[in-house]
This record gives C-alpha cells, sequence and structure tokens, in this order.
C-alpha cells in the first residue's frame, strides 16, 4: 500500500507526468528525485549520530530510547491482537 493509491490512480498520475514532462525527462527526474531523497537520509542520519554522540559525551544515559521502542511495540501488538474489540463499537457508531 503507497499512500493509498491504487494500481489505476498510480497508472493515470504516470500518464499525466509523461504527458507534462515527456518520456525523456522522466528518468532525469527521478533520478533527481532519488539522490534528494538520499540527501535528506544521509542529513537525517549524521543529525542523529551525532545526537548520539553528544549525549555519550555528556553522560545522558540513552538506553530510554530502546524503553520507549519496547514499550510502544508492546502497545502496538495489543492494538493489533485486539483491533476487533476496540473498533467494533467505533465502526457500528459512524454507521
Amino acid at each position: 500500500m503507497f499512500l493509498f493509491i491504487s494500481g489505476s490512480e498510480t497508472f493515470f498520475i504516470i500518464v499525466i507526468a509523461v504527458m507534462v514532462f515527456g518520456a525523456d525527462k522522466i528518468p532525469e527526474i527521478a533520478r533527481n528525485l532519488g539522490k534528494g531523497m538520499r540527501q535528506i537520509k544521509d542529513a537525517t542520519n549524521d543529525i542523529k549520530r551525532e545526537i548520539n554522540h553528544t549525549a555519550k559525551q555528556s553522560g545522558i544515559d540513552t538506553s530510554i530510547v530502546s524503553d520507549i521502542k519496547k514499550e510502544v511495540k508492546k502497545a502496538k501488538t495489543s492494538i493489533e491482537e485486539n483491533f476487533d474489540d476496540i473498533a467494533g463499537p467505533i465502526k457500528r457508531n459512524l454507521k
């Protein structure tokens, strides 16, 4: 599931893009978008690495992040297991 877009909608978007930009420009645009996304990802990773490095140097306990991730995973699992019990009353009220 990609952004809640179906196959026909994706096809329609591609057709419009080809009509607007032309078939010869699409690969160049896709390449530039990929490079931009990669630069954003690298910058985000650099920021995370710098924050963790600074926290370790300052003696800040970073184990809280893993504790929070564990609790979020437990909550997510619980919600997924009990989804019908939770969503059932909401669905009935929406009808």
